[in-house]
């Protein structure tokens, strides 16, 4: 249904392979001269009508949400660039444009160099959506270097980047682009809402992800949910937790947190360093009850807005003291149901709790002898180490080791 600035056809299960397939529709469009918003989304749009669709684009210089979102199911990969180049193209000049969502769509690494010109280009759209599309880390190569590009034309032009919100989830980026979606991150210093959700990331690339977004001291919004962090990961993100004093919104669950890398967690928010969350998940991070009890001390003395907490999956057990004390914390600030069901907890296992503590030493050892080395060899250079705040969070990570090493040490 389409309204006087709004025009949808979407969920309308067309199959449009020319411009006369999608009559009378477009026809509505170029009637409608404000229009803000088109929905296109949940039909199968071929090249011809995506050209069609792109010259109305073109010239409707008010819009400022664009959802073409499921448009190519059942295309050959050999059409979707074309269709997709033109679509994006119509849009490079809009100054309007707020949002943009190509979610849903089998473009693979192969049509990532079709959405390069508008990327690249215009400088004035906020939030852009680009989950589930299967780009792997070529495509996800492509997409963060256009989006660094796009803040170096910003910052040519003296203006600040406009780019707000990023969600690129599901794209199996992995490793290989995490460097360079750090760099994006990095230059566009005012994002507020990433999300990058099962994308095969691991501890390295969590690192780098978290040095990027050192610089995004505004980000309300950080889900990494299904990606790999363990110790090294965790210890990362920790560092720059007191960055973001407006972050509301924490999604680390699937992580595998590891249960040092819990413990490094929850002494940081203890000490106060996030007052505004409101979302926790921590679901199957393989932590244990030491971060409960570190969560609840955080809960009653900071996190008063805390209205969301998933803790299911990991190795506590729900009728422990731990638990009752964590509700009760909860429980001081209105937000007793805050905590999740927790169905699917992993017994604790205390030969392999002591294994996975030493596991995640020498996991740590390894990083203190690579940030030394670095440390050295960026002296060595001259080089600005102010890459990351100061870590000024050393107590986290003793106060985190220390609560490891007498777990040891108490059996």
């Amino acid at each position: 249904m389409s309204s006087s600035k709004s025009f949808s056809i979407l969920g309308k299960g067309l199959k449009a392979n020319s411009a006369a397939d999608l009559e009378p529709y477009l026809s509505e469009l170029r009637e409608m001269e404000d229009v803000e918003e088109v929905h296109f989304g949940a039909n199968s749009l071929g090249v011809e009508a995506c050209l069609a669709i792109a010259e109305v684009l073109k010239g409707k210089k008010n819009l400022k949400l664009v959802d073409l979102a499921d448009v190519f199911t059942g295309r050959l990969i050999s059409e979707i660039p074309q269709a997709l180049s033109a679509m994006c193209d119509a849009l490079k000049d809009h100054t309007s444009l707020v949002e943009l969502d190509l979610s849903d769509n089998a473009f693979g690494g192969r049509c990532a160099d079709a959405m390069v010109p508008f990327l690249e280009t215009n400088t004035h759209f906020q939030n852009f959506r680009l989950n589930n599309n299967g780009l792997g880390p070529i495509g996800g190569k492509i997409i963060a270097h256009a989006l660094s590009a796009n803040a170096d034309k910003c910052a040519k032009e003296g203006k600040e980047s406009s780019l707000r919100v990023i969600i690129c989830g599901r794209n199996r980026l992995e490793n290989g682009s995490a460097g360079n979606w750090a760099k994006a991150f990095e230059k566009h210093g005012k994002l507020r809402e990433v999300r990058m959700i099962q994308n095969g990331i691991r501890m390295e690339g969590i690192e780098a992800i978290a040095k990027g977004l050192a610089k995004c001291p505004t980000l309300e919004v950080l889900d990494l949910q299904d990606n790999t962090a363990t110790l090294s990961g965790t210890r990362a993100l920790v560092k720059v937790l007191p960055t973001w004093k407006d972050l509301r919104i924490l999604n680390l669950s699937d992580c595998i947190l590891s249960p040092a890398g819990g413990i490094a967690l929850g002494t940081a928010l203890s000490s106060g360093s996030n007052p505004k969350l409101e979302e926790l998940r921590l679901q199957y991070g393989e932590f244990d009850k030491r971060t409960v009890e570190l969560l609840s001390t955080a809960i009653t003395q900071h996190l008063t807005q805390l209205r969301v907490l998933e803790l299911n999956g990991n190795k506590f057990d729900a009728e422990d003291e731990c638990v009752e004390k964590l509700r009760e914390a909860l429980a001081l600030h209105g937000h007793e149901d805050a905590l999740d069901e927790l169905e699917d907890m992993e017994e604790a296992d205390e030969d392999e709790d002591e294994e996975e503590d030493e596991e995640d030493e020498a996991e740590k050892s390894d990083e203190d002898a690579e940030e030394a080395a670095d440390e050295d060899d960026g002296v060595a250079k001259g080089e600005d180490s102010s890459v990351l705040p100061p870590v000024s969070d050393k107590a986290t990570d003793d106060l985190a080791d220390l609560l490891a090493g007498s777990h040891i040490a108490s059996k």
